[in-house]
């Protein structure tokens, strides 16, 4: 390279191949860490994990280590979770889209909004299961499925509306020009401009949020409640698979310890299978995006 003199070259080689080396020892470290907790999770799991405790409901004498299954807990995490997410994503997405549409992007309103999301971010989710708790003392209603989506949607929130906001602000705003200059209504725009540019971002918002959602426990402590059957309607108690696992781990019973690692195995199938799927969607969506 003409003009740099030759020891200025060979300490910007060395210090090129100093952060490759650092990049790739991070790289091994990460994977590294989620195969040593996945696989000792499995480990653990193996002596209890079978179909039968996947498709059975607790039965007397559970917590004693006798028969019985975590559907209630499989079925309770899912519909909370589920429930929440797409509750959370009908106020983010509109919020979102008022944010970088209809008001400036450095607007007073969206500045002091972002902010106001990123605190709300911060908050411990105890504290949003003592206001679901206070919520539901105030309304006179009791622990259940509806409560504790409400409270989870509340957590998700702002994790789903600072992750979608981040995406859609990167969307060229010759886009935007070239959709209003065509003559297309804003809501024109939001649909067919803003919402299939960003798709994938979208969509990894809403996988970010589920996860939390689906792995939180202290949220629904007191608002989902806690039952051994599964809930036959949002007015009814949820079990959870946190909150199942918190309870198994809890006893003196090895055989219950033991289904506290397959309900964690669990657990952490059900997020992965749910990453795979909207991976495999985000490749399918991408051909819609301008590179």
């Amino acid at each position: 390279m003409s003009g740099v003199p030759d020891g200025r070259l060979a300490r910007r080689k060395r210090t090129d191949a100093l952060f490759r080396v650092l990049a790739a020892v991070s790289a091994a470290f990460v994977i590294g860490c989620l195969l040593l907790i996945v696989g000792a999770i499995l480990w653990k799991s193996v002596p209890a994990l079978n179909l039968s405790m996947l498709t059975r409901t607790p039965r007397g004498g559970f917590y004693l280590g006798r028969e019985g299954g975590i559907l209630n807990a499989i079925a309770g995490s899912l519909y909370l979770a589920g429930g929440a997410t797409l509750l959370a994503f009908l106020l983010s997405l509109p919020l979102v889209l008022y944010l970088n549409l209809y008001k400036g992007r450095d607007s007073k309103t969206a500045v002091w909004t972002r902010f106001s999301l990123d605190v709300l971010w911060g908050v411990p989710s105890i504290v949003y299961g003592a206001f679901g708790f206070v919520v539901m003392m105030a309304l006179g209603l009791r622990a259940s499925l509806l409560a504790g989506i409400l409270t989870v949607a509340l957590l998700e929130l702002p994790i789903m509306s600072r992750a979608i906001d981040e995406v859609m602000r990167l969307v060229p705003r010759e886009l935007m020009e070239a959709s209003d200059t065509l003559g297309a209504t804003r809501f024109e725009t939001a649909v067919k401009v803003m919402v299939r540019q960003t798709a994938p971002g979208i969509l990894t918002g809403v996988l970010l949020a589920f996860g939390r959602g689906i792995g939180d426990a202290a949220s629904v402590l007191f608002t989902a409640g806690f039952t051994d059957r599964v809930p036959a309607s949002l007015l009814d108690p949820a079990a959870t698979l946190p909150l199942a696992i918190f309870f198994q781990l809890g006893t003196p019973f090895p055989e219950v310890r033991q289904r506290a690692y397959a309900s964690a195995a669990v657990l952490t199938l059900i997020v992965l299978l749910v990453s795979l799927a909207g991976r495999a969607f985000s490749r399918r969506y991408t051909r819609h995006v301008v590179k």
